[in-house]
């Protein structure tokens, strides 16, 4: 059987959408943008809860040291994985006075992936994949 011109086109360009499908699904699980060696603790209001896909986002408004309001951005797991976690949509709420525990990004940005949560009960909403006590997603070498 012969393949025409049009057939070859066809089958390279599926084959890249193929490659870059894959290479931005795998950049999506990197989490070499936070410092996993460091923790920061940020005690502040929620200004906004997104309970979204792929992850859901905690921006919380800590006081600066000059006293200006600084917006810090969390990232969380996917709301699938956390209602599996024990989490609701409505866990944290905007307004509550929380004390967060993140690993910061690496580029000194104001955000972070999320480690950790202390409600205004004093409940703690933690990350189980940390369980282990170690960074996640980070290749080991065997």
């Amino acid at each position: 059987m012969r393949i025409g011109s049009r057939g070859c086109f066809a089958a390279v360009g599926l084959a890249v959408a193929g490659l870059a499908v894959a290479t931005a699904a795998y950049a999506h699980h990197s989490f070499a943008m936070f410092d996993q060696s460091k923790q920061l603790s940020l005690k502040g209001t929620v200004r906004e809860f997104q309970w979204t896909n792929p992850h859901a986002w905690i921006h919380l408004d800590v006081p600066g040291t000059d006293g200006t309001k600084e917006t810090w951005q969390v990232e969380l797991n996917s709301p699938n994985n956390l209602k599996r976690q024990g989490w609701k949509a409505t866990s944290v709420k905007a307004g509550d006075q929380v004390i967060l525990v993140l690993n910061p990004l690496k580029d000194g940005s104001k955000g972070g992936l999320f480690v950790s949560v202390t409600l205004p009960d004093g409940s703690v909403l933690g990350d189980p994949t940390r369980a282990r006590g170690g960074p996640i997603n980070v290749p080991v070498a065997h």
